[in-house]
């Protein structure tokens, strides 16, 4: 089930950031406690009347012709272009500026549900100055406060207001819906085309969740498959090639709706910064991963070839050790035979349940191999662990103490569990739980 969109623009200096972070809280620090994982922190979410969303900080939108405010205009359009909601800022003691009308007018264009916060309300006294900002045509202003958090409820409450429909997946359906995201030029449109070609057997185009995008649904050896169109991937214009930390923004939307997510890199160009904050996004969503080397033809290869190349995404990628690597070319075809079976490992691992009593019995035989180690002067006593979900598998220890459990011997459960179960392209969770 998609999250909402949020994009929180305007001119410079209007205190976007301010709000940003009020509204993502404590998040930002959250999400980088999985180790090896970097984050973009344009990107984040917020939570409001327990509705989950995703929110977007963009640069100030600047007038001019130079490089950089070209840029900045650029990658506004295209969080604009992402979003469900536009949350639209101006600053409420300069008033209406030139730079706040241009805004308006970028954003009249994006047939877009706008929200105009007027930041810098910072008491009762300056409530008069929001008046002028109905000239700007987007109906009521909101005042609000991003150093003292005022007014931002009844701003929210408008915001969730223009959420679009969630609507439940359906349970019954057993399609394995995956999807590609990478940097741009990774050769992400060559490989949906060589799947596509190369299979035949297109059953039907239909309309996706994501602005623009098409999901096309195939078969392959009685198994139903949907390829999720990663949001942008077919939109035209330098904007979408250019603007290379925004691609996140394009895959999100994707990812959410996916079983299986394929991370694909460039062969040629080798692994980049990008390549895994873009991945990070898929492995904290708990989706399957597959890790796709695309272009492998572009390289000389010989019998040490493929294994220097995985020792170094392995090191590189170290948060998703439990992922698939295929080596192909979507160009020649090399290799494309060995994708879809390494869709359908992940899929079905994903979706894996084990047996509580055989579960029990690879705990305990850890236990006996790797006693628990004391921790304080306390020691752990695990009496029990079940499995309590899927999409990814989710494992619940019953303890005397939760924080006894470190996250050192946590990991060893886990790597004792993979080695018993599998859950190869897949992550797992293991939570710990006081017995009561």
């Amino acid at each position: 089930m998609r999250k909402s969109v949020v994009a929180v623009v305007g001119r410079p200096n209007v205190g976007k950031s301010t709000i940003f972070n009020r509204l993502v809280g404590e998040r930002i620090s959250i999400v980088e406690d999985t180790p090896g994982v970097t984050r973009d922190r344009i990107y984040s979410e917020a939570e409001w009347l327990n509705t989950t969303f995703n929110i977007i900080d963009t640069g100030g939108i600047e007038l001019g012709d130079e490089p950089l405010l070209v840029q900045m205009r650029g990658q506004a359009e295209v969080a604009i272009d992402e979003a469900d909601v536009i949350l639209f800022m101006v600053n409420g003691r300069d008033g209406i500026t030139g730079a706040d009308e241009e805004v308006a007018r970028l954003l009249y264009k994006s047939n877009k549900p706008v929200v105009l916060a007027v930041n810098k309300i910072d008491n009762p006294e300056m409530q008069e100055k929001i008046y002028e900002f109905y000239a700007l045509g987007f109906g009521e202003p909101f005042p609000i406060s991003g150093t003292h958090g005022l007014g931002l409820g009844d701003m929210l409450d408008e915001v969730v207001k223009h959420f679009p429909e969630r609507v439940m997946p359906d349970e019954d359906d057993d399609t394995i819906h995956f999807s590609l995201i990478g940097r741009p030029n990774v050769g992400k449109s060559s490989l949906v085309n060589s799947i596509l070609g190369e299979e035949r057997v297109i059953v039907s185009e239909i309309e996706g969740t994501t602005r623009d995008a098409i999901d096309t649904s195939f078969s392959k050896d009685d198994r139903d498959y949907v390829i999720i169109d990663t949001a942008g991937m077919r939109k035209k214009g330098k904007v979408y090639e250019t603007t290379e930390k925004y691609s996140v923004l394009r895959a999100l939307k994707a990812i959410e709706r996916s079983d299986v997510v394929l991370v694909v890199l460039d062969a040629d160009t080798g692994i980049i910064e990008q390549d895994k904050k873009i991945a990070g996004y898929a492995h904290e969503a708990g989706k399957g991963v597959v890790i796709v080397v695309n272009k492998w033809d572009a390289i000389e290869t010989d019998d040490k070839t493929m294994k220097k190349f995985e020792d170094k995404v392995r090191q590189q990628f170290q948060f998703l050790d439990y992922a698939p690597i295929v080596y192909l070319s979507a160009k020649t075809k090399k290799r494309m035979h060995t994708l879809l079976p390494s869709i359908l490992l992940a899929s079905e691992n994903h979706t894996k349940r084990v047996q509580t009593n055989i579960l029990n019995e690879v705990i305990m035989d850890a236990l006996a191999y790797k006693p628990v180690p004391s921790l304080k002067g306390q020691k752990l006593k695990i009496f029990y662990a079940t499995q309590v979900s899927i999409q990814p598998p989710t494992f619940v220890v019953f303890v005397n103490d939760p924080d006894l459990l470190h996250f050192s011997y946590e990991r060893f459960l886990e790597n004792r569990i993979r080695e018993a179960f599998g859950f190869e392209g897949t992550p797992i969770k293991i939570y710990a739980r006081q017995r009561k």
